[in-house]
């Protein structure tokens, strides 16, 4: 990866600070209530988002709250500034100002629709990025019609991209991984979050003296590999232990400068503490999250619990929010425009979680479509607590085989 081409692409001023914002804000997104209000009401350019007809929007008339937050907290506020414009707009509905000033916070979205004509989608379109976990497969099992559906997008000379959070693999093991399902997928095509890592501490010049302590699985240990890191931590550290003694000190590595941490089925206290010792004590450490998943498809029987949940016990111990490379940070969106040329106008994002996949196209100012075939039910999607709609919804990938021109 060339990184003199990267770094100047990828990170702007205040970029790793926007990222926290959009971390925060999803997070409180999925913690109120929404109302549908008509997207011609605000201007979009005022919330400086790229996609008019996607603008997710948290306003709150309480100018002091954002003065109370803290680096602690879960919520996040528009500048008071911003939110008197959009109040100064509203100020003809008086009964809805008021109601606006009484309820002190709202979002405005459009709601999804069923996807109806499937062949206007894929012609509107370039290029296609699919999720995988409950999109491709669950587990280790191909969701019906996958293989057919791929083919016939492909013969259409559309180009395909697989994005997943699992960090668990590296790109050349999830090519071996499609190659075993029966699918022709090159590892050029596929983008996980364990490569998002090492990715974005190459982009960075990150400083090949520092070391990178790993809370995770194989997959991140082979990609800082192949980025030509240091790295120590990973599934070895899954079976050491620490003696709770009187006086006992542990000690960590000064010269580690990252830690990162995935999904991790060897997670333990031993790791805990070690990182949160790099974080707090070691000056200018960087917390690095693959994902902040709640839950995730180790197997096909049910959910368990996903990258988010180790994240989490960093993100408390430490008392620190991290900066996410998976998605919905735009992050490998950038990388993927930057690397194939494309235009994010004529991407569509395909995936089966809403706070992620679909948040991750609408950040990126893509088409989306959520498919119901894994974490996200038809109910999820409806529920008036849901304040992130796609463009489109349907049952599975393969609908795009069944589903004829018609009237929309």
């Amino acid at each position: 990866m060339n990184q003199r081409a990267i770094k100047p692409y990828f990170f702007p001023a205040g970029y790793i600070q926007r990222e926290r914002e959009r971390e925060r804000e999803a997070e409180m997104l999925s913690r109120v209530g929404a109302v549908i209000v008509s997207a011609s009401v605000v201007s979009a350019t005022l919330l400086n988002r790229t996609n008019p007809t996607h603008f997710l929007c948290l306003f709150n008339n309480d100018n002091n709250n954002s003065k109370k937050s803290n680096g602690n907290s879960n919520s996040s506020f528009i500048p008071s500034q911003v939110y008197g414009s959009v109040k100064k707009t509203f100020s003809g509905w008086n009964s809805s100002a008021k109601r606006m000033e009484a309820s002190s916070s709202f979002v405005a979205r459009a709601s999804a629709q069923p996807l109806k004509n499937a062949d206007k989608l894929i012609d509107s379109v370039e290029t296609f990025i699919f999720d995988c976990d409950g999109v491709i497969w669950k587990g280790d099992k191909l969701i019906d019609g996958v293989p057919e559906t791929l083919d016939m997008l492909r013969s259409k000379g559309k180009r395909l991209v697989f994005v997943t959070n699992n960090s668990t693999k590296s790109r050349k093991q999830y090519g071996k991984k499609f190659e075993m399902l029966g699918l022709n997928v090159g590892e050029e095509e596929i983008f996980a979050s364990s490569f998002a890592a090492a990715a974005y501490l190459k982009s960075i010049n990150f400083p090949k003296d520092k070391k990178v302590y790993v809370i995770g699985e194989d997959g991140i240990l082979k990609e800082m590999e192949l980025a030509g890191f240091q790295y120590l931590g990973g599934p070895e550290d899954g079976g050491k232990k620490i003696e709770l003694k009187p006086g006992f000190l542990m000690e960590h590595d000064l010269k580690v400068g990252a830690v990162v941490v995935g999904f991790d089925r060897y997670f333990n206290y031993y790791k805990i503490q070690y990182g949160t010792l790099c974080i707090r004590e070691n000056p200018g450490c960087l917390f690095i999250a693959t994902n902040r998943d709640a839950v995730t498809h180790l197997t096909d029987a049910q959910e368990w619990a996903g990258g988010g949940s180790m994240v989490g016990a960093i993100s408390g111990s430490t008392q620190k929010e991290p900066l996410v490379v998976g998605k919905p940070s735009t992050f490998m969106m950038d990388y993927l425009a930057s690397k194939f040329g494309i235009l994010k106008s004529q991407i569509c994002m395909v995936g089966d979680r809403l706070d992620t996949d679909i948040l991750f196209g609408q950040n990126g100012g893509c088409k989306t479509l959520l498919v119901l075939s894994g974490v996200t039910t038809l109910s999820m999607l409806q529920n008036p607590d849901n304040s992130i709609q796609p463009d489109f919804y349907t049952n599975k990938i393969s609908d795009f085989l069944s589903l004829k021109a018609a009237a929309v």
